[in-house]
């Protein structure tokens, strides 16, 4: 008995040592190697904290900066992100940080930024998404890589181009006019449009992703906002290596419940169409986004198949615009293509408030990036925001709202540098639903153009802020008043 008492006691301690061994190779051998490495290169930074990295540091800044407004100014960069533009003033275009335990170059050097977009020698890749980022996302085309990356993108440039967007685009007018025929009580009154918008991206999603099962749609977008938001209060907050992996935190049993619910929901919908198709009572799983989905699981093919988890003062210009071309009727997609006005307040707009601020990519190997050779186990975060309000890319105007940069289009404005604006992100990899979502915002200001003039109210708060998207921290709140 005494001995097996010792051989526990051993083994316990055993056990003991190896976990402190692997944090202490983890959580500060492997971190320091990497500083040293880039340090001998010429690459500064804060330096790193145990666990933590530079979270705390940052999630500081943040919150100072999130606790007061900013002036009525474009100059947005020092407020969304305090953090990474005071070290980009300390420390230079490119820099490393840490996201906790993860080493970060920070890149906003435009031909960097490009070597690594292009990805010509296949050295970057995306990154193993973070927990809560992996619950939101799930195995979807920003989170995978390889053959089952290129089966979502083709499936999904099917259904958010030509012929199907174009089928789109009477569900978009039907949400948009919806959404308007609820103004008409508040005409000359003051309205917090971002919830408006909100709502509005919600059914229009709904409507064109569920079909006719768009209200339940709406009801599993409400539970990925949820979502969202859990995944903006934790963004910061560092994974305690070993407890993280048998005590959960609120946060984390609130987002496992959001992950099932959405996914039943999801599944719900399935089971009603597959159970229709087998019936006779229709012939196909429908030409929505969820019927192509659908469809592709039933894929004859196997390789084609996607698996269950996967189906998971500019005003008046533009108001001349859109009457010139529509009249007073609703738009249609031949003069969507017309709206030459339209798309270059959208597109400054977008330069200067762009929804995602970064994207990041992994050196799948030691790689050599312009002068710098780069461990394997370093990512790069490219901040957009950085590259928009570039002076030395877009000149000494570059917080100005100058919609005319545009007007020869977008590579005349950016001098044919493809990195200068990026709010779709570049390549390949672009966001495949920037023409739908570049259609739904043609739609919606055309038809609030044609029916109303309206005006910052006095009570706009200006802050912007980062929250997974960039959006109003307050709201934005606007006076209309009806045309008529």
């Amino acid at each position: 008995m005494g001995n097996l008492l010792i051989l526990s006691t051993a083994f316990f301690c055993l056990c003991l040592f190896v976990a402190l061994l692997y944090v202490l190779y983890k959580y500060w051998w492997v971190p320091h190697r990497v500083q040293f490495i880039m340090n001998s290169q010429g690459i500064r930074g804060p330096p790193y904290e145990f666990i933590h990295g530079n979270n705390k540091e940052a999630l500081q800044m943040q919150k100072e900066a999130s606790s007061k407004p900013m002036a009525l100014t474009h100059d947005i960069f020092p407020r969304v992100m305090p953090y990474d533009y005071s070290c980009i003033k300390k420390y230079g275009k490119n820099y490393l940080s840490w996201n906790g335990v993860r080493a970060q170059l920070v890149i906003t050097d435009p031909e960097l930024v490009k070597e690594v977009l292009k990805n010509s020698e296949k050295a970057f890749s995306k990154p193993k998404p973070l927990y809560f980022f992996k619950k939101l996302l799930g195995d979807t085309i920003p989170t995978i890589n390889s053959e089952k990356w290129a089966r979502h993108r083709k499936l999904a440039n099917h259904a958010f181009r030509g012929e199907s967007l174009k089928n789109m685009i009477p569900a978009m007018i039907a949400s948009v006019g919806t959404m308007l025929e609820k103004w008409k009580d508040k005409e000359g009154k003051e309205m917090e449009v971002f919830q408006e918008f909100r709502f509005l991206t919600s059914e229009v999603t709904s409507r064109t992703a569920f079909g006719s099962s768009y209200l339940e749609g709406e009801k599993i977008f409400d539970m990925l906002t949820k979502l969202t938001l859990i995944i903006g209060r934790i963004f910061y907050k560092a994974n305690i290596p070993i407890i993280g992996k048998f005590w959960k935190s609120v946060d984390e049993i609130e987002s496992n419940k959001l992950e099932k619910m959405i996914l039943d929901s999801v599944m719900k919908i399935v089971k009603q169409r597959e159970e229709k198709v087998m019936t006779g009572e229709v012939d196909s799983f429908g030409h929505d986004f969820l019927g192509l989905l659908v469809n592709a699981y039933h894929d004859p093919d196997e390789k084609n198949r996607l698996s269950i988890q996967d189906v998971v003062d500019w005003q008046d210009k533009a108001r001349a615009e859109v009457v010139e071309v529509f009249g007073n009727q609703n738009p249609n997609s031949e003069g969507i293509t017309k709206l030459k006005t339209i798309t270059m307040i959208i597109n400054e707009t977008l330069r200067l408030y762009p929804p995602i601020n970064s994207v990041v990519r992994k050196a799948v190997r030691d790689v050599q990036l312009g002068n710098l050779v780069l461990p394997n186990c370093l990512d790069l975060n490219i901040r957009f925001i950085a590259l928009h309000h570039d002076p030395a890319l877009w000149g000494d105007d570059v917080h100005l709202f100058k919609p005319e940069r545009f007007a020869e289009g977008i590579a005349k404005a950016t001098n044919n540098n493809a990195v200068a604006f990026m709010p779709f992100g570049m390549g390949h990899r672009s966001c495949v639903g920037m023409s739908f979502s570049i259609t739904e915002t043609k739609i919606a200001l055309s038809m609030i153009l044609q029916r109303y003039t309206f005006t910052l109210s006095p009570t706009y708060v200006h802050a912007p802020l980062p929250n997974l998207s960039l959006k109003p921290q307050h709201g934005l709140h606007l006076l209309f008043h009806s045309l008529d």
